[in-house]
């Protein structure tokens, strides 16, 4: 199969399998966007062996077309410390971290632009279905400040690392619980990392989005976090990343880190 027939495959797949009548669109982007929405509200279940090939070339090829960012690339270094503004799915680092729900599925509104969809869309529908078996496993919502590692499946990177940061209601300020609450989901993804001896780890920037989290402050408390962690630990990782995707957030570590 070529992209377009491949993308074709996956669509009707997924309809058929929500025995649903959805208009297939023309133009090769809008059926792109449909598919990940498809992705989107799919629930974990049992997939064919035919569809994950069809899938895993279709997004692999995708990712590979896109410019991928190793960490040998990053020129914003201090120490063990990194700072790269760009897109964490094209990033080539032994782990990424993901700013997850307490349910750490994944997000289901179609197309929506947060880290969580943006992850799972390029990892594809695996990602989901191996999050919902650790949380059948588990048997109750993901706590504030954990962490869970996955594989990553189609990503340029070798692992996701799922944390849930404390949400702010709207207009409230981070009380001294959720500071350290954010605190808590930088260690457990490094000690997560450490136990798995990666050398490289990602962050996001955990709870600035929806979650409402000030900016600011989130980045000092990621900082201070980290950097103790490396002080204090015994550790393999030898890169830490901090992804950012806005110019604001890049000017905020920058005056931290450098």
């Amino acid at each position: 199969m070529d992209r377009c027939e491949q993308l074709d495959f996956l669509i009707k797949y997924l309809i058929d399998e929500r025995a649903e009548s959805i208009e297939i669109p023309d133009d090769y982007q809008d059926k792109r966007n449909l598919l990940r929405a498809l992705m989107n509200v799919r629930m974990p279940s049992k997939v064919s062996e035919e569809f994950l090939k069809v899938q895993d070339d279709f997004l692999t090829n995708e990712t590979l077309g896109k410019e991928l960012t190793s960490v040998g690339d990053i020129g914003d270094v201090n120490g063990k410390l990194m700072l790269w503004q760009g897109d964490i799915a094209t990033l080539k680092a032994d782990a990424i971290v993901n700013a997850a729900n307490s349910k750490l599925l994944g997000c289901f509104i179609p197309l929506h632009n947060c880290i969580d969809n943006v992850i799972h869309s390029a990892a594809g529908v695996q990602l989901r279905d191996e999050c919902n078996t650790i949380m059948k496993i588990q048997n109750e919502d993901e706590g504030v400040g954990k962490a869970k590692i996955t594989g990553a499946y189609n990503l340029p990177s070798k692992y996701v690392i799922h944390t849930v940061g404390p949400a702010i209601p709207q207009g409230l300020k981070p009380a001294d619980e959720d500071c350290e609450a954010l605190a808590s989901c930088y260690r457990s993804c490094l000690e997560i990392a450490s136990y798995n001896k990666l050398d490289s780890i990602a962050f996001c920037c955990i709870s600035t989005g929806v979650f409402n989290f000030p900016q600011e402050l989130a980045a000092e408390i990621a900082v201070k976090t980290v950097s103790e962690y490396l002080e204090n630990n015994e550790t393999t990782l030898g890169h830490v990343i901090f992804n950012v995707f806005t110019d604001d957030d890049y000017s905020i570590y920058k005056k931290l880190l450098f």
